[in-house]
């Protein structure tokens, strides 16, 4: 059976994709789950490297076989599985055209909006750089949806690019963002798939913090709720 290793579940927007992937297509593994280091990424590579060449997650281990970072791995479950994207050849490149935009670029909002599924945050500002990213993602989610039909990305079916883009709809509902009717549909539509409210249940029950996505979150506002488990 295939094993996942994941980081924090509130923090870890990487180990997202492939776990919330393999589990709307029913996909057996085990997951484990490795809490990071205080001190960040630099503090986990020892550990990390037991399961993983960089040091870092998300892993998949098949049998000898390991596989690292979040794309690698959901090319590696494509190889052996149906549905991981779609079956029309336009959906399908379409999809991984905006699976490797999530992939390398959104830079602005990965720095601005970190992820953190335990709270609520009021931003301090929303720089140009950042309302850029929105508007791209708008853009990107209401294109995908009229083009392909819905109720997903690319058609019917949840696929890679949702699993790409999952982490994205909680940091739309820590941070507020503001949406399209669509786009937020579309979020909303996410964040109430029931892998996606297993995975928010198991984060907001988790009691480790790690002072550098700590000092992140504070910098990027103010807190309106905080409905993580206390240590």
């Amino acid at each position: 059976m295939y094993e996942l290793y994941i980081a924090n579940k509130n923090y870890s927007s990487w180990s997202l994709r492939p776990w919330v992937l393999m589990r709307e297509l029913g996909l057996a593994f085990n997951e484990r789950l490795m809490p990071f280091s205080a001190g960040g990424i630099g503090a986990n590579w020892d550990a990390f490297r037991s399961f993983s060449p960089t040091g870092k997650v998300p892993a998949l281990k098949d049998g000898a076989t390991a596989v690292w970072d979040s794309l690698g791995i959901i090319e590696y479950l494509a190889e052996r599985h149906a549905g991981v994207w779609p079956a029309d050849a336009q959906a399908r490149s379409w999809a991984r055209c905006a699976a490797a935009e999530m992939h390398s670029g959104f830079g602005a909002l990965r720095e601005y909006c970190t992820m953190n599924c335990g709270v609520r945050i009021k931003l301090a500002q929303v720089p140009a750089a950042l309302a850029r990213d929105v508007a791209r993602l708008d853009e990107l989610w209401s294109e995908g949806l009229q083009r392909f039909g819905g109720p997903f990305l690319a058609g019917v079916g949840f696929s890679a690019v949702d699993a790409f883009f999952a982490p994205v709809a909680f940091r739309v509902q820590t941070y507020g963002l503001q949406l399209s009717p669509a786009a937020q549909a579309y979020a909303t539509r996410l964040l109430n798939l029931p892998s996606m409210q297993q995975w928010q249940a198991d984060a907001l029950a988790e009691t480790w913090r790690e002072p550098g996505h700590e000092a992140e979150l504070a910098a990027a506002g103010s807190l309106l709720e905080d409905l993580r488990s206390q240590a």
